[in-house]
């Protein structure tokens, strides 16, 4: 899911950025109109439309997921197409394709692996939260979410079993915040400079 949503959000943050104008328009008001919806909620009502199920699960999620991404590849190259290296691409005649894929998307690239790693986590804690609600992943595909809902009613006799789905829901995004807390002070250069 938050691969198929940073490819989505990638792709349209480029073209936003690179070409600007009306294209740029449209693509931001589309973005302003998912932003103004929470995630849970807008997840909710589009999992209640579409009845759950592991693939509308997946496609609600990856609707709403590129939206983050596009906005944050727009912003970078907004302000990586103002470089000289762009410009000396762009006067020695090269095509905006390969401006925006050979110049601009490995200056862009570092940002979006970092946010996606991030983003993993959220993803997981919305699909654990909609599976708990019986809007997500329904049995017999197993789901952290699912199976916390499912042991709420022994939880007084047989405590384990939610204890243990939710604390493997509490490593799992631990474990990716902190994994991507480290990518992003590998590949940041300017945390580079400010720790030495």
């Amino acid at each position: 899911m938050v691969i198929l949503s940073a490819l989505i959000g990638t792709f349209l943050g480029l073209i936003a950025g690179y070409y600007g104008g009306w294209l740029d328009g449209l693509i931001s008001r589309i973005v302003d109109i998912l932003l103004a919806f929470p995630f849970m909620l807008f997840a909710i009502g589009m999992m209640a439309f579409l009845q759950p199920g592991l693939m509308n699960i997946i496609l609600t999620l990856t609707l709403k997921g590129w939206v983050p991404f596009c906005r944050l590849v727009r912003g970078d190259t907004l302000s990586a197409k103002t470089r000289e290296y762009v410009e000396a691409a762009g006067a020695m005649g090269a095509r905006d394709s390969h401006i925006m894929v050979r110049e601009i998307l490995p200056n862009v690239l570092s940002s979006v692996i970092v946010f996606a790693t991030l983003n993993v986590a959220i993803i997981i804690l919305l699909e654990a939260s909609l599976s708990f609600l019986g809007l997500g992943i329904q049995p017999p595909y197993p789901s952290w979410g699912g199976m916390v809902s499912e042991g709420r009613a022994y939880l007084l006799e047989e405590w384990w079993i939610s204890t243990f789905p939710g604390l493997a829901i509490l490593i799992m995004v631990l474990g990716v915040n902190l994994f991507g807390n480290g990518l992003r002070e590998a590949l940041d250069p300017r945390l580079k400079i400010q720790m030495r």
